[in-house]
């Protein structure tokens, strides 16, 4: 698949399976996030892979959001290792953000499923999980087979005009 039919085709998948994802696999996915760009090359960002099952019980405790999967990538940012302009703005949350779209992609390219959760309580995982403790988080990533019937949210496809988001100058 292209970039451009990946980029419209994916879609948050809220209905997976927990079906174990191979190692091989979830090692090709770390692989495509830790490609991503990040300011100055810092790499001042984490990924957990929470597979286990005390690993798997901390998130169901910190969101809802689990939709039935079995393993998750929660994503965050080192304020203290990231580049900050000259103007005080940190890019700790902007890095970690790339790396998470990265590897959202790369999940949907594996022909697996999964949402970005924003929905979840960050200072209890990090009372959960204290090596997160120093991380701004910014997602959790459900990963899983789609589960018969999964499909994409009827607004999936609507978007603003193109005139009300590019402006040319």
């Amino acid at each position: 698949m292209n970039f451009s039919d990946l980029a419209t085709k994916r879609y948050s998948c809220r209905q997976l399976t927990d079906t174990p994802i191979p190692a091989e696999q979830v090692e090709a996915l770390l692989a495509a996030a830790t490609a991503a760009p990040t300011a100055k090359n810092n790499q001042p960002y984490r990924i957990w892979v929470m597979q286990s099952e005390a690993a798997r019980a901390k998130i169901h405790e910190v969101t809802k959001c689990t939709f039935g999967a079995g393993l998750f990538f929660v994503v965050g940012g080192k304020p203290s290792d990231a580049w900050t302009k000259e103007d005080g703005f940190n890019f700790a949350q902007v890095d970690a953000t790339i790396v998470a779209t990265h590897l959202m992609l790369a999940v949907a390219d594996a022909g697996l499923g999964t949402t970005w959760v924003g929905n979840f309580d960050a200072p209890k995982l990090k009372a959960l999980c204290p090596e997160m403790a120093d991380y701004e988080l910014v997602a959790i990533f459900p990963v899983g087979v789609p589960a018969a019937g999964a499909a994409p949210a009827p607004r999936h496809s609507e978007r603003k005009a193109r005139e009300a988001v590019v402006k040319t100058l």
